[in-house]
Parts: structure tokens; C-alpha cells; sequence
């Protein structure tokens, strides 16, 4: 049985429309103040990663600096998937898997020179069963050998989004994000908010020497990106 929905008010259009544009009104004024703080995220010192972490995929052993796939930036999720979690073994924790399948195609922010990946402690061959069941094999897949990467970056305990840009081979924390909040990421804009380099269209309020280009253009079906979606995109030349 349905349980039930209560009562609402009943009014007509014109008084609709007079009460939506108040509201209206509201939601423009916290829009307006969630892009100045997310203005305020852009100047976020940054902390250099000093220490080697060894991450198992497909294809072999990767260190950090390797999961970003030639891209300056990266988001790597925590994500809960062992014995000690509920689901085992044939699903995962299901906080973390309702994430997964929230989450904006990887293409969209690999357009924005950003990579995401999501990291967890079962082996190879659980993650690849479970990423067929689930249809995230768009999603990059690692596992992680120990606990050292979760312990220094605060998921040992609770999953959590850290971001990292890069400056050749040096290797920068720049923001983290766990608990309350998680809920509002999955679309590509979540994300590249909660980058170093932000959306990078020139709309937005950043820091001199960030790249920016115009709004829209860049906007592609996930499957026509061509090659800056691929691993290790060819660089403008001078990049790093």
C-alpha cells in the first residue's frame, strides 16, 4: 500500500506563477552565492603529494601520477567494495555503488583535461565481475594494494572525492570532499566544480593564467569526443 502523500494547496495559475517566480527569486540568489564559493574553492592552496602509491588495474600496476592517463587534473573516488562491507561479494556497499551510477560519462570531463577514477580494496578480477553486473565499464577501476593511499587521504573509514592536479611529474592535493555534499555530485559541472581549474569557460571567476574559452562550444555526445576522451590525449604543444 501507498502511504500517504498529505495535503497541498490549490490555487490558480496566475497565483502559481506569482509563487514560483518568488521562489524563483530565492533560488537565482543561492545560485549566484554557490558560484562565489566555488570561486573561493579556485584559490585553494594546494599540497604536494610526496609519497609513491601503487594502484591494480587490467593492465598492470599504475602509480599515481598514472591514473591520470595524460590529463592535468584527477578525482579519485573511494569507493567500498571488500569482505568487511555489506553486499559481498557479488555487490558492493550500496552507498557507494548508487554514486557509480549517478555519475556524468568520464568523456565529458576528460574534455576538460580532468580524469576520474574510483579505487577500492577487492581485487581485479571481483571489480571487473562487479562492473559488468552494474554496466560501469565506462568507469576506471582500481585496485588498491594496501591501505596507505585511504589512511593519508582521509578514506580509510568513509568513502570520499579527492582532487589532484598536476605540473609534469610533481603531483598536487588541491580539494576533498566526503559525507554531507556527495549527494550533489554526479553531473560533469559537480566535478569540474570541485577542480583547480573549475569549468574553464569565461564565465567564470578564476585566478590569471587559467585557461578559459567560451560556454557551449565544447559540448559533445560522450562517444565524439575523439581523442582527448582516449588515455594519454595528445598535448598542445609546451603543455605539461
Amino acid at each position: 500500500m501507498r502511504e500517504p502523500i498529505g495535503d497541498f494547496d490549490v490555487v490558480s495559475q496566475d497565483e502559481w506563477k506569482a509563487a514560483r517566480e518568488k521562489l524563483l527569486a530565492e533560488e537565482k540568489t543561492l545560485m549566484k552565492a554557490k558560484d562565489r564559493l566555488v570561486a573561493k574553492r579556485r584559490l585553494l592552496p594546494v599540497t604536494e603529494v610526496d609519497r609513491s602509491y601503487r594502484f591494480m588495474g587490467t593492465n598492470g600496476d599504475r602509480d599515481l601520477l598514472g591514473l591520470f592517463e595524460g590529463r592535468r587534473q584527477l578525482i579519485v573516488y573511494r569507493f567500498f567494495y571488500a569482505p568487511d562491507v555489506e553486499n559481498w561479494p557479488d555487490g558492493a556497499c550500496s552507498g557507494c555503488s548508487m554514486f557509480a551510477d549517478t555519475v556524468v560519462h568520464p568523456a565529458h570531463l576528460a574534455a576538460r583535461d580532468t580524469t576520474l577514477a574510483f579505487v577500492t580494496a577487492a581485487p581485479v578480477d571481483k571489480i571487473e565481475s562487479l562492473r559488468e553486473r552494474m554496466g560501469w565499464d565506462h568507469i576506471p577501476f582500481y585496485s588498491l594494494p594496501d591501505e596507505r593511499f585511504s589512511r593519508d587521504f582521509g578514506v580509510e573509514e568513509l568513502f570520499g572525492l579527492n582532487v589532484f592536479i598536476r605540473r609534469g611529474e610533481r603531483v598536487f592535493r588541491t580539494y576533498f570532499l566526503n559525507g554531507r555534499g556527495i549527494e550533489e555530485i554526479g553531473p560533469v559541472w559537480s566535478f569540474l566544480d570541485m577542480t583547480l581549474l573549475g569549468r574553464q569557460e569565461n564565465w567564470q571567476e578564476v585566478p590569471p593564467g587559467r585557461p578559459q574559452r567560451d560556454p557551449y562550444t565544447w559540448w559533445r555526445l560522450h562517444d565524439n569526443y575523439g581523442p582527448i576522451a582516449a588515455p594519454n590525449p595528445p598535448q598542445p604543444k609546451g603543455d605539461a
